[in-house]
């Protein structure tokens, strides 16, 4: 799963609670929203109590998601190496961001991934309940719905967040960007199958991909398109319905 660690997690982990003691120490008003990291003594630790505080409405129910999160990370840590890879690939994609700090602090869309993380682990521990119960509790906290039995690979960015849905049997790729209110599902006709979403693939605010169909690596979905066919890889789709648009481009790119 973790296949694109640059940096194991105890050493983000390192980094991420040197970040938050500089930021209590410049601006004492954080130290309420970063006692959940100096408190903790790894990731997988901070990562469940981020869990529990981001979609569990009453005390009760952050319990429980936090217990289910420390009990998903003690049986599978490649969840947590998971997690450090998202982490890492925000920084990374996002201009506006200098350090692992403000997104694990403030980006819903990364508290949703890793939520979903959990859920799909009890839904592939035959424990679908309380993986839906989660994916509830995101979609009422955070206006992000993921599926538990989506596939999603690492490195996955989900921009702004708000609004985005990715349906049941959905499998997304590693390394794509997802914009706000952007939709992945099955269509009603042929419920049986869901998307595929390559390997780096952009998918732009208000894009809609729907039915038995693949996206291929690197290609791009543009603002408000509606997609419901192939996307060669590399290529650009845009519109309603989506045509498709720089293949040519991407084929020479491909040559060279």
């Amino acid at each position: 799963m973790a296949t694109h660690v640059t940096a194991s997690s105890d050493d983000l982990w390192r980094s991420i609670r040197r970040e938050a003691e500089a930021a209590v120490v410049a601006d004492p008003f954080l130290e309420a929203s970063a006692a959940f990291i100096l408190d903790q003594g790894e990731l997988g630790g901070a990562l469940a109590f981020l869990i529990g505080r981001r979609i569990g409405r009453a005390e009760v129910d952050r319990a429980q998601f936090a217990r289910a999160a420390r009990e998903a990370y003690a049986a599978e840590p490649a969840l947590v190496d998971a997690a450090a890879v998202d982490l890492t690939a925000v920084v990374r994609r996002d201009p506006a961001i200098s350090g692992f700090l403000p997104p694990l602090l403030n980006f819903k869309g990364y508290a949703a991934l890793q939520a979903w993380r959990v859920s799909n682990w009890l839904w592939r521990q035959d424990r679908p309940d309380l993986a839906l119960l989660m994916q509830s509790a995101a979609a009422d906290q955070l206006q992000i719905s993921i599926h538990p039995s989506a596939q999603i690979g690492t490195a996955v960015f989900l921009d702004h967040g708000t609004g985005i849905i990715i349906g049941a049997l959905a499998s997304v790729g590693d390394e794509v960007t997802i914009l706000q209110n952007v939709t992945i599902a099955r269509h009603q006709d042929d419920p049986r199958h869901a998307p595929t979403i390559g390997r780096g693939v952009l998918l732009s605010a208000g894009a809609t991909v729907i039915g038995h169909l693949s996206i291929g690596d690197f290609a791009k979905i543009g603002a408000g398109a509606l997609v419901t066919s192939d996307v060669p890889a590399g290529c650009t789709a845009i519109g309603v319905p989506a045509r498709l648009t720089n293949c040519a481009e991407a084929e020479t790119s491909a040559q060279s």
